[in-house]
């Protein structure tokens, strides 16, 4: 039966009761198959006719005896509940195409085949059905007791496998590191070559954008730096120390130094003006080319210390998956 609420609580409680009937039934399936394959031990077999001969005589003659007829009534049933809640897959539109219910819902296609090694895959229907309850609000499987545990061992059996298969593929890089092929030059060759010129576009804009943007937030401070730096220069002139001494000399100097901060930091904002210029950006871009060009160059010896950081930084990352949290989380 589907797994979704209807707008008829009639059909809501008819949901429910099959679902629980259908539980009750896998139990009781499970249950008869597992005392039949007790029963076949020869110990326990003798345990139960000498513990219970009437008991174990009616149970060999009319369950034993017939017990594939019994499985087949079972069979029925659960084939007949696969069937409809395929009509209602269908009906309700729930999946892309009408033939994708068997696929999803597997485990109970092949539950329905009366042979011992798909008998077992009815209990993956009993958790189906729990889900479906658990999802619809009818029950709270997170405060069982079971699920508690079952949920435990799997965290940790999860953690388990994803940390070795972690570390395996790390290992795995490092064997390449340390094989002596050398991944740098391949590495450029075919990844960081190929796109050169959209990389140094790149970088020069950044550079281009990153000094424009400094320039304009400190335009004012650069230009009283400037005139304070000129002022400092001159004062510091003994050319113009003498000129002060002279008849007009204080008026000179002051005009020479306020024409010469004044040419100064012209020539600044002029700078920083220029800094929009397309001249400007192709001096950006020719220098991040060149630079770029000098970041490929590689040796051996700094290509093996840059192999060897990388080692040594997977090697610490190993250290810390291969810890145990969930030894902290469960102890």
């Amino acid at each position: 039966m589907p797994a979704t609420r209807t707008t008829s609580p009639a059909l809501e409680r008819a949901h429910l009761v099959w679902d629980l009937f259908i539980i009750a039934l896998v139990i009781a399936n499970l249950a008869l198959l597992l005392f039949d394959s007790l029963f076949l031990l020869p110990p326990l077999n003798a345990a139960f006719e000498a513990a219970a001969p009437g008991l174990h005589g009616a149970y060999d003659r009319h369950i034993h005896a017939n017990f594939f007829s019994i499985d087949l009534a079972f069979v029925a049933v659960f084939l007949f509940d696969v069937l409809l809640g395929w009509a209602v897959a269908i009906y309700q539109r729930r999946y892309h195409r009408w033939f994708f219910y068997p696929f999803v819902h597997w485990y109970d296609v092949l539950g329905c085949i009366p042979l011992a090694g798909f008998r077992l895959l009815r209990i993956l229907r009993v958790i189906s059905l729990l889900h479906r309850l658990h999802r619809l609000g009818l029950i709270d499987v997170r405060r069982w007791y079971l699920y508690s545990v079952v949920a435990k061992y799997a965290d940790i059996l999860m953690e388990e496998l994803t940390d070795r298969i972690a570390i395996r593929l790390l290992d795995n890089v490092q064997q390449e590191l340390t094989s002596g092929d050398g991944l740098a030059s391949p590495a450029i060759e075919k990844i960081v070559t190929p796109r050169k010129e959209a990389l140094v576009r790149e970088v020069s804009q950044r550079l281009e954008t990153m000094v424009g943007d400094i320039a304009y937030h400190n335009r004012f401070a650069t230009l009283a730096y400037v005139r304070g730096l000129v002022a400092r220069t001159l004062a510091e002139t003994p050319e113009l120390q003498r000129l002060k001494r002279l008849p007009m000399g204080s008026q000179l100097t002051q005009g020479l130094e306020s024409s010469m901060s004044d040419l100064a930091c012209h020539l600044v904002d002029e700078a920083l003006n220029g800094l929009k210029s397309r001249e400007f950006s192709s001096l950006v871009e020719h220098m991040a080319d060149s630079g770029f060009d000098a970041w490929l160059r590689t040796d051996p010896e700094t290509e093996q210390i840059t192999e060897q950081v990388l080692v040594d930084m997977l090697e610490l990352l190993k250290e810390r998956i291969a810890v145990k949290r969930w030894h902290d989380k469960y102890a």
